[in-house]
């Protein structure tokens, strides 16, 4: 077999604990492909197989395995410590957050969520109320009343419209409640 070119992968050595917790994940129905296939990596790297082995054996690019092996070498140390601290439940959390997609960066969001609550509350008023010659809220009166009450400076119908969701405003309100 020939030597792969390039620097050694970091070195990763799990714990009986760690690697039950793996093989679980890579076993269970109910796991994500993102997640099994980040397990299997780890378990391949614990096997000494280096990056590029594990990218040909699994058809995966070879930046994909080396990732996963550096995120969890960085992770390695704090889960060592707290592993024994942790039941099972617990530890297979922390090891599928150790897994998951770091946060990634974007645009912030154009509404607060008080904003957004505001606008379902008076999705949840009577349109009477606002002076409006209706029976029922569209979603472009409700854009307009939203501008009207300086709630926002400008927002579009189809904003409204995906804060709703197409359910009743109070459900809609109640789910946004839940979330925070």
């Amino acid at each position: 077999m020939r030597q792969p070119r390039g620097p050694k992968p970091k070195v990763i050595q799990l714990t009986k604990r760690q690697r039950n917790i793996l093989e679980q994940i890579v076993r269970r129905s109910k796991s994500s492909q993102c997640l099994v296939t980040r397990s299997t990596i780890i378990l391949k790297a614990d096997k000494g197989l280096n990056n590029q082995y594990i990218a040909d054996d699994m058809s995966l690019h070879v930046q994909t395995p080396r990732k996963w092996r550096n995120r969890w070498a960085e992770a390695a140390d704090e889960l060592g410590d707290i592993e024994n601290d942790l039941d099972d439940k617990a530890l297979m959390a922390r090891i599928e957050g150790i897994l998951d997609d770091a946060p990634r960066s974007g645009v912030p969001p154009t509404f607060t969520p008080e904003q957004i609550c505001q606008i379902i509350a008076l999705a949840c008023e009577s349109p009477a109320d606002s002076e409006r010659p209706i029976t029922n809220w569209t979603h472009a009166e409700l854009a307009d009343e939203t501008i009207k009450r300086n709630i926002v400076e400008s927002i579009s119908s189809r904003s409204v419209g995906r804060f709703l969701k197409g359910r009743e405003p109070e459900t809609a309100l109640e789910s946004l409640l839940a979330e925070q």
